[in-house]
């Protein structure tokens, strides 16, 4: 059994508020399945009955510091990436080798990412009720990543292509993003938005090397070789840092920082006064009844499509201009720079200024990109098309840290996993809007139409996220008086 004591009067989480009910002992029942934690602890409830779970240090509970949960999953993210990234940097190489037509390459790609964010769900379920450990989800990620890049080097028959592909590797890196990106979430619930995003960036930045190998360096002679290597080297990356991956308790504070007072650390002062914590833990069921978890839907579905867009289009776009081909090269790798590092920035952004505020900007700012670089293209600017991309990449990667922060603000940590994954499911059909999709209406509409139809949705959809409110935030009212329940049991 876990020694459940009260903490000394003048310790950190004993300065409750005087609207805050405390809840002295707890149940074992309350950590996962992956963490035993031999620290005393005390729960305390704030007046919405939120649950924070109170006393253990990090170092306490997996005998490290908690910044190994940002490093280790941002090594992880890295690794999965370029199978988005800098899968289109070898279309050419690829349908040469295998005979493979043109437009399969784009369906490969919407495929996987069906599957990708089909995953986030299933794999959350599994992993809050203990079925699936978070160690375990890395290690079935790692297979993914290899089968996928086995099944590009030798799947002449496109059938086998998108199923290696698309669907096992899709699903592998799934639910690698899906642990690591919920993972961070966990360990730094009072500042979540700046090392989600930095975490969410290593899913773009990691694929740089790779575009400049798949761009420069991949052939039809040595395109099996290249592949294998690199499938293997990622599959390690993966594996290695999820071997070490470990989740905290449910209901897990920071022993350092009271829920229930005014912290006296600026950052994490202004953090929870502009994003305030969930008013309860809310189940998956309970978020999918509420109407903010549609709208937040339909404002990832419309974004990511833009983004998903721009990954799948920029390269053939500006081939199609007569830039050449390192030209097309840089111009994508700086869009996966940005895009990944704009994701660490506008989740510090947001911990600023309020994750929302944040988010309606970032739309507004993707979806005039997409007006730029066709502007750009089209004049045949060099200079100007590798600002838009640029731009472009930062919007298209920004909507994720925000869109994963806010799921934990708006409904609790502990499901995370789950409502993350609801959310994020909006992806199986921007996936395949954005990529197979894009290109029905670039070959109707030429890529003029197909830029001004993906600008528009990213202004309609900054409209859009000004209606997002964090549900419940406004039940207010007189609180009771604080009750201490010696020995209670919370399930």
């Amino acid at each position: 059994m876990v020694a459940h004591e009260d903490v000394p009067e003048n310790s950190a989480s004993d300065r409750r508020s005087p609207t805050a009910h405390s809840i002295v002992g707890g149940s074992p029942s309350n950590a996962t399945n992956t963490t035993v934690s031999a620290a005393p602890y005390r729960e305390v409830a704030d007046h919405n009955g939120r649950v924070y779970r109170l006393g253990e240090t990090d170092r306490q509970l997996m005998g490290r510091s908690r910044r190994w949960m940002v490093f280790l999953p941002w090594i992880a993210m890295m690794a999965i990436s370029s199978s988005e990234y800098a899968f289109t940097s070898a279309d050419e190489t690829l349908s040469d080798a295998h005979g493979w037509h043109g437009a399969h390459i784009f369906w490969l790609l919407g495929v996987w990412v069906f599957f990708q964010a089909a995953v986030a769900f299933p794999a959350g379920r599994l992993r809050e009720k203990g079925t699936v450990s978070a160690k375990a989800a890395m290690m079935i990620g790692a297979v993914g990543t290899l089968i996928a890049y086995l099944a590009l080097a030798y799947s002449d028959n496109v059938l086998l292509a998108y199923l290696g592909f698309s669907v096992l590797g899709g699903t592998g890196a799934g639910i690698v993003y899906a642990t690591c990106v919920n993972m961070v979430g966990k360990w730094y619930p009072e500042r979540k938005g700046g090392k989600t995003g930095f975490v969410n960036g290593g899913f773009a930045y990691g694929s740089v090397p790779f575009i400049f190998i798949f761009s420069n360096y991949l052939d039809v002679e040595n395109y099996g070789g290249v592949l294998i290597a690199v499938g293997i080297f990622l599959a390690i990356g993966v594996a290695a840092s999820g071997f070490l991956f470990k989740d905290p308790p449910k209901n897990w504070w920071p022993a350092h920082v009271d829920p229930l007072t005014v912290s006296d650390d600026p950052r994490i002062r202004r953090s929870l006064a502009k994003n305030p914590p969930a008013v309860k833990q809310f189940t998956p069921q309970e978020a999918a009844r509420t109407p903010v978890l549609s709208l937040m839907w339909f404002c990832l579905l419309c974004t990511a499509g833009v983004n998903i867009f721009g990954i799948a289009f920029q390269v053939p776009f500006g081939k199609e201009m007569g830039f050449a081909g390192g030209i097309v090269a840089l111009a994508m790798s700086l869009k996966a720079i940005v895009n990944g590092t704009g994701r660490g920035v506008i989740g510090w952004v947001s911990d600023r200024y309020g994750r929302r505020q944040t988010l309606t900007i970032v739309c507004v700012v993707l979806g005039l990109a997409q007006f730029a670089v066709f502007l750009s293209g089209s004049l045949g600017n060099m200079p100007l098309f590798l600002l838009a991309s640029m731009v472009s990449g930062f919007g298209g990667g920004a909507i994720f840290p925000l869109f994963a922060a806010m799921t934990a603000d708006y409904f609790g940590e502990n499901n995370n996993a789950s409502n993350y994954g609801l959310v994020y499911s909006s992806k199986l059909v921007s996936g395949l809007v954005g990529s197979g999709l894009g290109a029905v209406v670039v070959a109707a509409w030429g890529y003029g139409g197909a830029f001004l139809l993906a600008g528009s949705i990213g202004l309609l959809t900054g409209a859009l996220s000004l209606m997002l409110r964090q549900p419940g935030h406004n039940r207010t009212g007189p609180a009771p008086a604080p009750v201490s329940l010696s020995g209670a049991s919370l399930a």
